[in-house]
């Protein structure tokens, strides 16, 4: 059996807007885990007050919990890339996204950290629709089939071998972040996730996807919009187009 014990070598990430209502579960449930993972919480001055909650949690868990304050809310994207190089800053050689929303199960980050540390990947994806089953549970049907559809469009389009091309639960390697140019990273929406993907194909990185059960969030608001779906679908068609001319 491996013991991984409380070497803390790997953070991660949660970026919050009005997540008051799931923060404290989510940061303790990570903090229960048999190996130790420190948490940034990337903010984006949410007027519901989650920043001052993350504060008052930081003095149970000094030595795990950071809070990296954003003056305002300015994409998915540009919290992660803040999150990105926060820890780049730090010793830290696994990264890993995951929302507040306890749609990514805290309990399968283990699974992902094995996928990189153990098994040699280097980008390791929480995926929904892996083997062509699709791991969602209660999400209505329009949100469903254009969120599996999207991602078979992005795979038809990128040629990436990756079937959950949206999914926003992952670990990187360290090495991935320091290789692919974060400034250069054009989406701020949900198309992120794409984008940083496609990078770290194109830069040959081996990606392996983890099957995972997605369970849509039980309290908070939905993040997603109209806009969010247009630039992952319209972008992926410029983002690949450029990527030919590319040197």
């Amino acid at each position: 059996m491996l013991k991984f014990g409380k070497m803390k070598d790997a953070i991660v990430i949660i970026p919050t807007y009005n997540e008051i209502e799931n923060i404290e579960a989510i940061v303790r449930a990570v903090f229960a885990q048999d190996k130790a993972f420190d948490v940034l919480v990337v903010d984006d001055n949410s007027p519901d007050l989650t920043a001052l909650k993350v504060k008052e949690l930081q003095k149970e868990f000094d030595t795990q919990l950071f809070l990296l304050q954003r003056k305002e809310k300015t994409g998915l994207g540009t919290a992660y890339i803040a999150g990105f190089k926060w820890c780049l800053e730090r010793e830290y050689e696994y990264i890993f996204e995951m929302d507040a929303d306890f749609s990514h199960n805290p309990d399968d980050l283990m699974r992902l950290y094995t996928t990189c540390a153990i098994q040699g990947a280097d980008m390791a994806i929480g995926s929904r629709y892996i083997n062509n089953t699709v791991n969602v549970v209660d999400w209505d049907m329009k949100r469903l089939l254009l969120s599996y559809f999207a991602s078979k469009y992005v795979k038809f389009i990128t040629r990436m071998k990756i079937a959950d091309t949206t999914a926003g639960f992952v670990c990187y390697k360290r090495q991935v972040l320091e290789t692919i140019n974060l400034d250069t990273i054009k989406f701020v929406g949900y198309a992120f996730q794409i984008e940083m993907k496609f990078k770290a194909y194109l830069k040959q990185f081996k990606i392996v996807e983890v099957p995972v059960i997605f369970t849509d969030r039980a309290k908070g608001k939905s993040k997603m919009s109209g806009g969010i779906i247009s630039e992952a679908i319209f972008g992926v068609l410029n983002m690949k187009f450029k990527s030919l001319f590319a040197k």
